[in-house]
């Protein structure tokens, strides 16, 4: 175990107890997590980003939690940069560190290296850009399903900066955007374990929607009344947010806004499941799993690897 390095990625469905398990495993190995959850970053979204509590921040050394503002341009790519870096430095100290998180794009980046996308010209961005404002995300939608269903598949169709952007590379290459994605890993200086903590989805669904009845309890409304003025920042293109900027304006009942959270922290789920489904280097435990089973795993993996 002492010859390699090993980053420990801890990953799974919203709700589901990485955060808990991440800080077990950091104090075991007296090492140190590294957040990859791509929403937490920011300090203006705490409570409805489920950033880990005082006491959790407390327990282990995190890296990561509020260090970004919603203001600044913060990519995966930029995150891919700086979390290399500081692995570099933690590596030095500690043979294992953990990263934890359910955004499956900042893990794999970590991992195995970021796509390489052709530029886009402006022109064309702005074109999008003024599709999206005049007739919405729907037509966008429909020519991404036509130009390369492969990635209308997979990406959040919802997040309308992802859909411009693969849109962006289609017009411009007349190829699909998902013919760049790379079909070889970049080469890293540790080696990774996949740690994955699942459940019955009834009983993830469950989970979430106690979650975020929590968060509604806590202030969540307060936090994205607050926000609401910058709704337009791609930080703010999170389920949680957009619901609450639907009731601020109207568009629904404060009832409807929570459920609608519900609903759609639900599909959100469920396609984190569909993502880190497609990993077959994840060692899945039921969440309720004792540690000892998970350490011993990992141990032995570690060996193994060396």
């Amino acid at each position: 175990m002492q010859n390699k390095k090993h980053l420990i990625c801890i990953v799974g469905p919203t709700a589901i107890g990485k955060t808990a398990l991440s800080i077990k495993i950091a104090n075991h190995f007296s090492t140190e997590i590294i957040s990859a959850d791509s929403r937490q970053f920011y300090k203006e979204m705490k409570i409805g980003t489920a950033v880990p509590t005082t006491e959790e921040l407390a327990a282990a050394p995190h890296h990561f939690i509020q260090n970004r503002s919603i203001f600044e341009n913060y990519s995966v790519g930029d995150f891919e940069k700086d979390a290399i870096k500081l692995l570099d430095i933690l590596f030095k100290k500690h043979p294992i560190i953990i990263m934890v998180g359910g955004s499956g794009l900042y893990i794999d980046a970590v991992v195995k290296g970021l796509d390489k996308f052709p530029d886009v010209p402006e022109e064309i961005k702005k074109q999008l850009i003024e599709e999206f404002e005049k007739k919405g995300i729907e037509s966008l939608q429909k020519e991404l399903k036509e130009k390369d269903p492969v990635y209308y598949n997979k990406v959040d169709l919802q997040n309308h900066h992802r859909v411009i952007r693969a849109l962006g590379v289609c017009r411009t290459q007349e190829l699909p955007y998902s013919s760049f994605l790379r079909t070889e890993n970049t080469q890293r200086n540790f080696e990774t374990i996949f740690i994955g903590l699942t459940a019955e989805r009834k009983l993830i669904y469950n989970r979430i929607n106690q979650r975020i009845d929590i968060m509604v309890e806590e202030g969540l409304i307060k936090e994205a009344e607050k926000l609401h003025q910058h709704k337009s920042l791609n930080a703010l293109q999170t389920v949680g947010y957009r619901e609450l900027f639907s009731y601020f304006e109207g568009n629904y009942s404060k009832e409807q806004a929570i459920e609608e959270i519900k609903k759609n922290t639900r599909r959100f789920a469920k396609r984190q499941g569909t993502w880190f489904r497609k990993n077959d280097a994840i060692k899945w435990f039921d969440y309720q799993t004792n540690i000892s089973e998970v350490i011993n795993f990992i141990e032995n993996t570690s060996i193994s690897k060396n």
